[in-house]
């Protein structure tokens, strides 16, 4: 009995053997040893009856025969690299590849890695008229890329749009093999991690002004397509939503970007600034296209925690580094622009925020430190239920007498819970929650 994947490898022999006859009878006819330029479009295109996963990214994206080609294309280095073997032919009269076929080579791959050239080079030749259509087929609005099926990555700026590697959208391989995304931090190298939490909105101690602006953004993300859809605003509003919490730490930035995650049922992808940041030119963009190519068309939330690291005002270009801090941030200011899903940023402080972010956000949400009534729920919330605080412990006078934030106020109950311990007793007592209290006070220049 055959199984899922056997049926869309099968359908994926097809399509490569495909693949191989367009490009030996392309080269043929390139080189003058086929006459005939009809030989190229005699060649059969392969049926789709029963393809699997394959089959049905082919139909949910609605791809030509044109656009087939170039899916496996780009998917031949990985499933049969030894196809293109064909194009490693060099040009003796100048002791080099032909330009015309493109490509390139890999770190570590010894086959032949297709460009937007290649691609042109298999469906144009010579034809310039087919060269423009191929263009367009390999444009970011076109349903290779609008799917996430291919994605073009430019390494030098400023050489031939067509010179970018051409390569499978993330995730693809995984989804072909299993029917199924997988998560792409279960892998090595990508720069964002997702972020969950076992808490709900009870648990989430807020103004009822910024409540209001949460709500906006869950409402965005349920509604935002209707709205620009089907009430026609989508020539005043463009696509995404971004937001800036600001606010000191502990006050909930986190944990309300993963609720909101949780009201929509779409997963977080927290930034980890530490495999973005590079010192090498260019190496920082090209960690962050990571993340943007990845979520496009995957409906994540991204959360930019430490915004002001990544997004930071620019600055009078006095030196070389500061042309390219500056060009940093015009390139994430193009990118957060252009992505058409949720974007939130955090900072501690707003004033570190260029201002040419703050003038793109949706909303700007500030998490004030809790008063009184709030720093009791957040105490009672953490401690009220768990039949582990002694008797003589007056939750409302600690949160009367000290102002902490709700991540303060649970450090102060993981130090006292492990006072408890240590000492050998059940329950947290008074004395433990003053020294803890007096801990994080010291934290922040402060005394009890």
């Amino acid at each position: 009995m055959s199984t899922g994947a056997d049926t869309t490898a099968r359908a994926l022999e097809r399509e490569l053997a495909w693949l191989e006859q367009v490009l030996q009878a392309r080269i043929a006819l390139h080189f003058g040893q086929e006459q005939d330029a009809g030989a190229l479009a005699r060649i059969a295109v392969p049926a789709l009856a029963d393809g699997g996963e394959y089959a049905a990214l082919v139909r949910e994206a609605g791809l030509s025969p044109d656009e087939r080609l170039l899916l496996a294309l780009a998917l031949a280095p990985h499933l049969r690299p030894q196809l293109l073997d064909l194009l490693c032919v060099r040009n003796r009269n100048l002791d080099r590849g032909f330009a015309e076929f493109g490509g390139s080579k890999g770190r570590v791959h010894q086959g032949f890695l297709p460009t937007g050239e290649t691609a042109a080079f298999l469906l144009a030749g010579e034809q310039l008229a087919r060269r423009f259509a191929v263009l367009q087929l390999l444009g970011e609005d076109a349903p290779l890329r609008r799917h996430g099926l291919l994605q073009l990555h430019h390494e030098a700026p400023g050489e031939p749009w067509l010179a970018a590697a051409l390569q499978m959208g993330g995730g693809l391989l995984e989804r072909l093999a299993t029917g199924a995304l997988r998560s792409p931090d279960q892998g090595s190298g990508f720069p964002a991690r997702r972020i969950t939490t076992r808490l709900g909105w009870d648990d989430l101690v807020l103004d009822a002004d910024v409540m209001d602006e949460v709500r906006a953004i869950v409402a965005w993300y349920r509604h935002g397509s209707q709205l620009l859809g089907e009430w026609q605003l989508d020539k005043a509003l463009k696509p995404g939503y971004r937001s800036l919490f600001f606010g000191p730490p502990g006050t909930g930035k986190t944990l309300t970007a993963t609720l909101i995650g949780q009201a929509v049922q779409a997963d977080v992808y927290r930034i980890d600034l530490s495999m973005v940041v590079s010192k090498y030119i260019g190496e920082t963009e090209k960690n962050l296209a990571q993340v943007f190519d990845q979520a496009q068309n995957r409906r994540w939330i991204l959360f930019f925690d430490e915004a002001d690291a990544l997004f930071g005002k620019r600055t009078a270009t006095s030196s070389a580094n500061d042309r390219h801090a500056n060009q940093e941030v015009a390139y994430l200011l193009q990118r957060v622009e252009d992505f058409p899903g949720t974007v939130i940023l955090a900072t501690n402080l707003k004033a570190n925020i260029d201002e040419a972010f703050a003038r793109r956000f949706q909303s700007l949400v500030a998490f004030g430190m809790p008063d009184a009534g709030q720093r009791l729920r957040l105490w009672q919330g953490m401690l009220g239920q768990t039949g582990r605080l002694h008797a003589e412990v007056d939750l409302a006078a600690l949160a009367e007498r000290h102002v902490l934030a709700g991540g303060a106020i649970a450090n102060v109950v993981r130090y006292g819970a492990l006072a408890a311990l240590q000492d050998g007793r059940e329950r947290i007592g008074a004395e433990d929650l003053r020294r803890g209290i007096a801990k994080e006070l010291r934290k922040e220049g402060r005394t009890a």
